[in-house]
């Protein structure tokens, strides 16, 4: 069962052991892992630190509109190998996944580590409520999830940089009124820091926010935008052609034909036709996974090479088409790709949405990503990857509308909605100002190439003005490219958005 909408991790990764793969989640927001470093960690002075992976433990409010519930424990990292007395503290949560996995975000390896090295800082992460294991409760059912908000987000992270006594020699002294906090975040937890720059100002001296999807949407057609505009143009062509020709015999309700295309791509078990067109966007969610350094081997690119290399030809910029297509696109899925995201799953049970009752939908036990970022989808983001409105081209079928993926929000969340939500995005980017932010001393960073663009401040058309406080750039990178410190060595133009980003740190901080 899928769900075809927003959220894909970032990383390319088997779905063959998944119960059930999801495209409403495989398009999901997120930051890109690394690998923790293993030498050892030591302070200026040469003293030993803790392991990187040491975790320690908050006591988070449950509800900040009502304390006296009490607290949860809340995980975090830290490093303070750079640390010197009056540096800053430079906060990111990693946002809608487990952190463990992401304590390299503590080194120089990422521009966290390369902030707190040039000013002198302590590097903190810090696990958002309801991933991993910081959970107020220990389910994930509708009733926890309602203390799942941007909100209650935002308040964590303004309650932890105010109360919490750091493990590391005058940690119970750096809090915001006599230490400078820097929040920094990538993608999701990149608009998290600017919602939080805007919804609580003063807290956070400073915040650099990478791929930041600032502006909630429900429509998000625009998630394919700059994959059809870098991806080459044969295969932009050929899969522009094989989605044309999905839309016309659909609209023609022409269901002989729409059996036939199924079972081209091996997934003629599937029941639904918004099923298919919700399985073939998963090629195009691999494009998420693209970082400056790939290589000719990645999955997007075996797909693409696959649909337009014929005998070591390469078609032209006109593809080779729509026969060709259908035969070519449906073999890398029967020989390829089927396997990557089913394993030996039936095609219904792996990529169907219209059976509640299998564990995917009902699992309500803590840790599982996919359900707590589904809820904030349902209620507040959006996001939902569709197909673009007629007229424009169209490498998603114009199947998938909102309707699709809303759906989906009733089969996990019966109990919370017993008709297709709309999600609440306008009060949204109200609230936290969306496109409109306007503060003091935010740096966005952003990429050409990245499939959320059109949600940042970068957005086409937006033409937001770059100013000395808050500074836009934008590198030739994809999604969150600037995060991580190698990425900058490929990528020159990536390099001048982290050193851009690091200046504004220098001259805020002096």
């Amino acid at each position: 069962m899928v769900l075809t909408v927003v959220l894909a991790t970032l990383l390319s990764i088997s779905f063959a052991d998944a119960a059930i793969p999801n495209a409403m989640l495989r398009g999901r927001p997120g930051i890109p892992q690394i690998p923790v470093p293993e030498r050892p960690v030591t302070s200026p002075n040469g003293t030993a630190l803790p392991p990187l992976t040491t975790v320690y433990y908050f006591d988070q409010l449950i509800d900040h509109n009502n304390p006296s519930i009490g607290t949860f424990q809340q995980r975090y990292w830290m490093n303070y190998e750079f640390y010197e007395a009056a540096g800053p503290i430079i906060l990111m949560t990693p946002g809608e996944t487990d952190a463990d996995g992401y304590e390299g975000y503590l080194t120089n390896d990422t521009i966290n580590g390369m902030i707190a090295q040039q000013q002198q800082g302590a590097t903190v992460l810090i696990e958002h409520r309801f991933f991993g294991y910081s959970n107020p409760y220990d389910n994930l059912t509708s009733q926890s999830l309602e203390l799942l908000t941007i909100q209650q987000a935002i308040d964590d992270l303004v309650y932890f940089a105010q109360n919490v006594d750091l493990p590391m020699p005058g940690g119970d002294n750096v809090k915001p009124d006599t230490t400078p906090w820097v929040l920094v975040g990538g993608s999701y937890s990149g608009a998290l820091t600017s919602w939080t720059m805007v919804n609580k100002p003063g807290i956070f001296h400073a915040g650099y926010a990478s791929s930041g999807v600032v502006e909630a949407i429900t429509d998000y057609y625009g998630y394919f935008t700059p994959i059809r505009e870098y991806m080459p143009q044969n295969c932009s062509s050929d899969v522009q052609a094989v989605i044309a020709y999905l839309d016309q015999i659909h609209a023609e309700n022409n269901t002989a034909a729409i059996q036939s295309l199924k079972e081209a791509f091996g997934l003629g078990g599937l029941s639904h036709v918004d099923d298919f067109a919700a399985a073939l966007q998963f090629n195009l969610f691999d494009w998420q996974s693209l970082q400056p350094d790939i290589g000719p081997g990645t999955l997007f690119f075996e797909f693409c090479d696959a649909l337009e290399v014929k005998g070591g030809v390469s078609a032209p910029a006109t593809g080779w088409g729509l026969q060709n297509a259908i035969y070519s696109w449906g073999s890398f899925w029967n020989d390829t790709y089927y396997a990557y995201v089913c394993g030996t799953t039936d095609a219904e049970t792996c990529l169907g949405t219209y059976n509640t009752s299998q564990a995917y939908w009902t699992d309500v036990s803590v840790n599982n990503a996919n359900r707590s970022w589904f809820w904030m989808v349902c209620n507040q983001v959006g996001y939902y990857q569709v197909g673009p409105p007629p007229g424009q081209p169209a490498i998603v079928s114009r199947i998938l509308q909102p309707v699709y993926d809303e759906r989906q929000c009733v089969n996990m969340f019966p109990q919370a909605f017993s008709s297709p939500p709309s999600p609440s995005v306008g009060e949204v980017d109200m609230m936290y100002a969306g496109w409109n932010v306007n503060v003091d001393r935010l740096f966005f960073a952003n990429g050409l190439r990245d499939p959320w663009r059109e949600a940042t401040v970068s957005a086409d058309g937006l033409y937001k003005a770059s100013t000395m406080t808050q500074p836009i750039y934008e590198g030739d990178g994809f999604h969150c490219s600037d995060l991580i410190t190698e990425n900058g060595i490929v990528d020159e133009t990536v390099h001048a958005v982290q050193m851009a980003g690091l200046g504004y740190m220098k001259t805020w901080l002096a």
